[in-house]
């Protein structure tokens, strides 16, 4: 077994935990397992000989990566509006390559509600709070990662840890219940369980599409749960959840530009309203942060 062999069997000792760290800091399934693929990219050009404590560093590698994601989601949301629709986008929901697994893994592992209340932390303060409180890394080693003293660091850890020990006012618990409504319709929606989709919608259920998103392949107005469900079955592969004016909804964003909001009306857990809006001068005017 030569050297590079040694160092990936060693990384994979700790892929687990490294993945469990940028799950927590980054909220989705798919980017922590980008951050955790770059964090051995990382590790195979450094010379590893120089490392006293391999875990330790590959968990400051995996917070400063996501760190940068999360700092790059915000510069990112400044130009998702800014471009006009193309004319040549596939229908809403079409294309891309599914991750069944996102949603359970984030109930499973990391906890709707908890993700909420995570949601509402700054970058800094989220990666002090998961890095410390959750994986017991010492605040003299998470401070070089977000470019603050010891001192500093353990002051946004408590900030954090305020927010996320109280107990989430009731608006957060809904929106959790939301966004397990609304991640499980568009998890069976891309899987194509038509019958799940039923299930999640109220009889008389309806979506309406303005004219924008009509012209993107979406029909103006259907009526339904088997005709809703049947429209979204094997669908919504670019849809991801998203705070729209601080309400969990979703969000159609092919290449990563919102081009169509998914506003849901959830009543006694079930879907009784799906409206797609994707006229660019209302979308312009929506807070979107997507998950």
């Amino acid at each position: 077994m030569d050297e590079q062999d040694r160092l990936a069997e060693r990384f994979e000792q700790d892929r687990a935990r490294l993945r469990a760290v940028a799950l927590r800091m980054l909220g989705s399934s798919a980017e922590a397992d980008d951050a955790v693929q770059e964090a051995w990219l990382r590790l195979s050009r450094t010379d590893v000989g120089e490392v006293g404590n391999l875990s330790g560093w590959l968990t400051t590698v995996v917070g400063r990566i996501c760190l940068d994601m999360l700092r790059s989601r915000t510069t990112r949301r400044e130009d998702l509006l800014d471009d006009t629709a193309d004319a040549n986008l596939p229908p809403v929901g079409a294309t891309a390559v599914p991750d069944p697994e996102h949603e359970a893994v984030l109930a499973d592992s990391v906890g709707l509600a908890l993700l909420v209340v995570l949601d509402t932390l700054t970058p800094a303060e989220r990666l002090a709070f998961v890095l410390h409180d959750m994986f017991a890394v010492p605040f003299d080693e998470l401070a070089p990662v977000i470019g603050k003293s010891p001192d500093a660091a353990r002051q946004l850890a408590s900030r954090a840890r305020r927010r996320v020990q109280g107990q989430a006012p009731t608006g957060d618990v809904d929106q959790a219940r939301r966004r397990a409504v609304v991640e499980a319709f568009l998890s069976a929606a891309r899987e194509g369980r038509f019958e799940a989709l039923v299930t999640m919608l109220d009889p008389d259920v309806v979506m309406r599409a303005d004219a924008t998103a009509v012209s993107y392949g979406s029909t103006a107005e259907k009526r339904g749960a088997a005709t809703v469900a049947g429209y979204w079955n094997g669908q919504a592969a670019e849809a991801r959840t998203a705070l729209i004016d601080g309400i969990v909804q979703a969000v159609w964003a092919p290449k990563g530009r919102v081009r169509v909001v998914l506003a849901f009306t959830v009543v006694d857990g079930r879907i009784a309203a799906i409206d797609l809006t994707a006229d660019k001068d209302r979308l312009a005017e929506l807070d979107v942060t997507i998950f």
